[in-house]
């Protein structure tokens, strides 16, 4: 999942006011902090830049009450990978396209670095002012040579390899696709692009194993094949799950049932009010 979940907006009419940030976060609250509805984006983004430039370490404040309250799992990914990702400067690749946000791209982690966006098809907003490159392709037959990165990003990007990603992300009929072993060959690929010695950082959905058609929810057996599939010479497995109403630090095995929540098939909230994944994997992968 990358450019995530279509949103839920409000619906105005002719010649009707745009309500400000301050007036959606307002109704946003007041409407029981709903998931995708309006006002959610204003409230994630204010969470995210917030846990991404604090001061405590995000390992401190991940599962204190109410952290990422109502919240995709955007907020553990990037809290995780900032507290990770080397400082100075390197050659990045964001696989997928999950950092092409104003507060990531900013980041003093990331403006430090020549920074490369690999994705399938143009967005609606670039940041090529800031140096950033962007390529549109498969990123299992990507362009760029061997042993080119120091660092890779792969947030919430596997999970849709090998299946239909015209619902949401492109055009291109070829790419409706129902081939969802195929994950690993984008494993192959990442791990020749990095140089030896490079760290791949790599996220996605965990659980009990589920293929929505559009992305899959990894279980115990396929992070497993993950890791084996790289050959890491170290790597590092941390599993975060939504409960209790916050994100918070998890095991494969407290996690093993986690479903997710998904906005564009299901009618009703479910009870916890879950924005999306209840469990996500992250791995640190050493080259």
């Amino acid at each position: 999942m990358k450019r995530l979940i279509q949103r839920v907006r409000a619906r105005l009419a002719p010649g009707q006011r745009q309500p400000t940030s301050e007036e959606l976060l307002q109704q946003f609250h007041a409407n029981g902090c709903k998931p995708w509805t309006p006002g959610y984006d204003l409230y994630k983004w204010d969470a995210i830049t917030r846990c991404i430039n604090a001061e405590t370490p995000f390992s401190q404040v991940v599962g204190t009450p109410r952290f990422g309250y109502r919240i995709d799992e955007r907020i553990v990914e990037y809290g995780w990978l900032f507290e990770r990702l080397p400082a100075g400067p390197g050659v990045m690749l964001d696989a997928g396209s999950a950092l092409n946000f104003a507060p990531i791209i900013t980041h003093p982690a990331i403006a430090s670095k020549r920074l490369f966006i690999s994705t399938l098809a143009p967005e609606s907003h670039a940041f090529w002012n800031l140096g950033v490159s962007y390529v549109y392709e498969d990123l299992r037959e990507s362009c760029f040579r061997d042993d080119m990165f120091d660092v890779i990003a792969c947030i919430s990007t596997i999970e849709h390899v090998g299946l239909d990603n015209t619902m949401l992300y492109t055009a291109d009929t070829r790419l409706a696709e129902d081939r969802p072993h195929t994950y690993l060959d984008l494993v192959d690929v990442l791990r020749r692009l990095l140089k030896p010695g490079g760290v791949l950082f790599m996220s996605f959905p965990y659980g009990a194993y589920k293929n929505h058609g559009w992305f899959q929810v990894f279980n115990a057996e396929m992070v497993t094949a993950v890791i084996d599939r790289f050959g890491p010479a170290s790597h590092e497995e941390t599993i975060f799950q939504y409960a209790d109403d916050r994100w918070q630090r998890s095991t494969r095995e407290q996690a093993k049932d986690a479903t997710c929540f998904d906005i564009n098939v299901q009618k009703e909230y479910d009870a916890d009010m879950a924005a999306f994944s209840r469990g996500i994997a992250c791995l640190e992968l050493v080259k």
